[in-house]
């Protein structure tokens, strides 16, 4: 007879909410935030039989309810553990965040069934990925690093992909086998999300730039003459919209963004570059977020308005 923990390893929640024990899933889903539902959503032409999926919210008593209806939504199994989702598994889609990647892999490892494929969806350094392929590898996996270059809204599973390292090509077939798009960025851990990490140099340090100077422009009662200068200086640009986009993408994702921004940091560091834009896009990424302000409508005024009421 299993012990209580070992129930807890291979137990899943059904979208029902009853528990499933049998059948086994040809997808993992690690971390089921919106990554995770966007590309799942738009899979159902190319939809696999069973997917599992484990995020660490359900962890979470005041978090799980949520979770589940996550799951049922989605036509998901929801599991009590990641052992569960990795069960049968032959590739798992690892979303968590950033800062998470690593602990995820190491998890993963204790379970993982040889020649399962780990498509590592973060946005992580490459020596963190290098780091976390060794982990997989030690345990039979195959890893596969993939960069998501561009929000998954509202491309979904269409969302540009680049995909690196020894099993890129194995990789991207089974991506493909789902809808995807993915290209193949070398043959190299690392080769992937090195162009994802200093792209958010330039894309998330405009978004930090965003705030620091409309916030203080509003602040000072400038801020339509500095956007009208801004626009004048470069026509090509809706200011006002980019810029309430910018906020927008902050005030939602800044805490996941500024994980990622010290991998970024970790990065060109690990160039031998100074790393102070990134240190302080990651700052300002965290303080938006902080200030838990909603992003409501796509005005740019109310935006700076909520934000500074908090900061």
């Amino acid at each position: 007879m299993e012990t209580r923990a070992e129930l807890c390893q291979i137990a899943c929640i059904g979208t029902g909410g009853g528990i499933m024990t049998d059948g086994m899933a040809r997808i993992a889903m690690i971390g089921f935030g919106e990554a995770a539902m966007a590309f799942v959503s738009g899979w159902p032409e190319a939809r696999p039989d069973r997917l599992r999926a484990y995020d660490i919210k359900t962890d979470d008593p005041a978090q799980i309810a949520a979770m589940q209806a996550r799951y049922a939504l989605l036509r998901v199994t929801g599991c009590a553990a990641m052992a569960g989702a990795l069960a049968g598994a032959e590739a798992a889609f690892c979303l968590v965040t950033a800062d998470r990647a690593l602990e995820a892999a190491t998890t993963a490892a204790a379970s993982i069934a040889p020649g399962t494929l780990w498509l590592d969806c973060n946005s992580c350094a490459p020596q963190t990925k290098q780091a976390a392929a060794a982990v997989i590898g030690a345990a039979g996996g195959r890893y596969v690093d993939v960069a998501v270059m561009a929000p998954v809204h509202p491309k979904r599973h269409l969302v540009p992909l680049l995909v690196a390292g020894p099993d890129a090509e194995a990789g991207a077939a089974l991506l493909r086998s789902l809808g995807m798009r993915p290209e193949i960025a070398g043959g190299e851990i690392g080769q992937a999300s090195s162009i994802k990490m200093l792209r958010s140099v330039m894309i998330k340090g405009m978004e930090a730039l965003t705030a620091e100077c409309l916030l203080a422009a509003r602040k000072a009662g400038v801020e339509a003459q500095v956007i009208a200068s801004l626009q004048a200086s470069d026509p090509g640009t809706d200011w006002p919209a980019k810029a309430a986009y910018n906020m927008e993408r902050m005030m939602v994702h800044g805490a996941r963004r500024a994980a990622e921004m010290r991998e970024v940091a970790a990065t060109v560091a690990a160039l031998g570059l100074a790393n102070g834009m990134s240190d302080a896009t990651a700052n300002w990424q965290d303080r938006v977020a902080a200030t838990g302000a909603d992003a409501g409508a796509g005005d740019l005024a109310g935006r700076l308005d909520r934000v500074l009421a908090r900061l």
